[in-house]
Formats: C-alpha cells, sequence, structure tokens
C-alpha cells in the first residue's frame, strides 16, 4: 500500500524560496514569544511548518542554564534563528544588540527593526535605514522591518537589505493587510524577498497576503493568542501554502458582469 502524501506538505517541497544564500521551503516564520511556555511554542513551530523562529534577544532566554531556556525545546539545528532588535528605539541600541548576539551565537542572519514609538511600534524609517547601513558594513545579512513605504523599501534594498517585510498592520493588531495597493508596489519593484511583518490576524490574512505575491509570513501574536495556538498553527501553514498556490495559479479576471459557467453554445 503507498503511504500517503499530504498535498501541502507536497506543495511546500517543491516552492522553495532563498533569502542571503539560504534557501527554505516553509514560507511562514514564526515567533517566539507571547506563548504561555516553550514547550507550547515549540508545539506551534512544529505544526506551523516552521523553519526560521524569530528571536527577541531581549525577550527570552538564550544563555542562563538556571531557566527554561529556548534552545532547549526549539533545536537551532532544525530551525534556523532569525535574531531581532524587538524593543529597540534607536539605531545604536539595535547595532549593539545584534553585535552581541553574533559574539554569542554566531548569527549574522538577522531582522533588524527600531521603532518610533511604545504606543503604536511603528518603525522609525530614517533610524532603520541608519542601523542597516552600519550592519551591511559589518558583515550581516539584513532582513529589515519597515513601514509599507515603496520609496523607503527601495532604499532600503539598495543599502543592502537582504529581504524587505513591510507591514500589514500595526504589530500585534491582528487588522490584516490595510494597504494592499502599496504592498503590491513594494513586492513588484523589489529584487530581493519581501514578506509582510506585523499585523496578520488569521488565516484568511495570511492567504491574502500571499496571493499577493509576497514571499512569505511572518507572524507570532496570532498564533500564540489564539484560543488553540497549535490549531491556529496549523491553519496559517495551510493559508500561506493556499495563497501562494493561487498567486501561483493566477488570479481570474473581475467582471463588472455575470459571466455563465457553463459554454452557451450547442444548447438543447
Amino acid at each position: 500500500m503507498n503511504a500517503r502524501v499530504d498535498p501541502a506538505s507536497l506543495a511546500q517541497t517543491e516552492d522553495s524560496w532563498t533569502v542571503a544564500g539560504r534557501t527554505f521551503r516553509s514560507r511562514l516564520i514564526v515567533g517566539t514569544g507571547k506563548y504561555k511556555d516553550y514547550t507550547q511554542n515549540a508545539a506551534a513551530a512544529e505544526a506551523a511548518g516552521a523553519e526560521i523562529v524569530t528571536v527577541a534577544l531581549r525577550r527570552v532566554n538564550l544563555s542562563d542554564p538556571n531557566q527554561p531556556m529556548l534552545a532547549d525545546f526549539l533545536d537551532p539545528k532544525r530551525f534556523t534563528y532569525l535574531p531581532n532588535t524587538a524593543g529597540c528605539f534607536t539605531g545604536e541600541d539595535a547595532v549593539r544588540t545584534l553585535r552581541l548576539a553574533r559574539e554569542a551565537g554566531g548569527w549574522d542572519l538577522v531582522k533588524l527593526e527600531v521603532l518610533d514609538q511604545q504606543a503604536h511600534l511603528f518603525p522609525d524609517m530614517e533610524e532603520t535605514l541608519r542601523a542597516l547601513k552600519l550592519l551591511v558594513a559589518d558583515g550581516f545579512q539584513v532582513m529589515v522591518y519597515c513601514s509599507d513605504d515603496p520609496v523607503y523599501a527601495r532604499k532600503l534594498e539598495d543599502a543592502g537589505a537582504a529581504a524587505i517585510m513591510p507591514l500589514g498592520a500595526p504589530i500585534g493588531s491582528g487588522l490584516g493587510v490595510q494597504n494592499r495597493v502599496n504592498l503590491r508596489l513594494i513586492i513588484e519593484a523589489a529584487s530581493v524577498p519581501v514578506l509582510v511583518d506585523a499585523g496578520v490576524g488569521t488565516a484568511s490574512e495570511a492567504a491574502e497576503a500571499m496571493e499577493l505575491g509576497c514571499e512569505g509570513i511572518i507572524t507570532n501574536t496570532a498564533i500564540a493568542e489564539a484560543k488553540d495556538p497549535i490549531r491556529m498553527a496549523r491553519a496559517m501553514k495551510h493559508a500561506v501554502i493556499a495563497g501562494r498556490e493561487a498567486y501561483l495559479a493566477g488570479r481570474m479576471q473581475r467582471r463588472m458582469y455575470a459571466s455563465a459557467s457553463s459554454p452557451l453554445a450547442g444548447l438543447i
């Protein structure tokens, strides 16, 4: 008897993407914050089929053996850790944080975010661009959280960003993609991967973002704060695959009027 093949897993295997010379099959990146504990976090990452997990360096335990450590639950040999600068509000702070991370764990593929203020957590794009240039000059491969501004997205790519990660909506808001036009403009102009980072609240919103043509989705709160995080992680996995497949298939044309599903010629 032939073993049953999961169509979703097959699609995920056949369709890969590359960032900074590293190739991945999963287009869903999950976070490591807000979960009840690391056990739940690990179970959600497994259910999501994730290969990359973002690591907020200031909020997870990577080094204190007297406390539960992230690496004991999410094996760094199985998951690519993507250190990020969550909680940094100046370029200097972000650069210093990532340099310390490289010294501690050898990471050079990193996620940069420099925030403006706690109230809305929008990125400070001037500081972000300045920090990016310093990190690129220091040998980092930088995936950059940014506003959904096509002009700044181009500036980030020109400055050496390995990936552009515009927000769909404010961090943790769950509002979904608020500006489809800008996101589409960013995707069409970019020659590096574009991933939607922040704002996705549920599976349908992840699928919608993927249908616009982005390379992937980064989500944390949508899974961690769901009533059933493991089930939501699984839903997100399938939504990202479905959205990617729909994008590749090509959407039907929108029409003002009805169009019969069956041909009208040759009717009895």
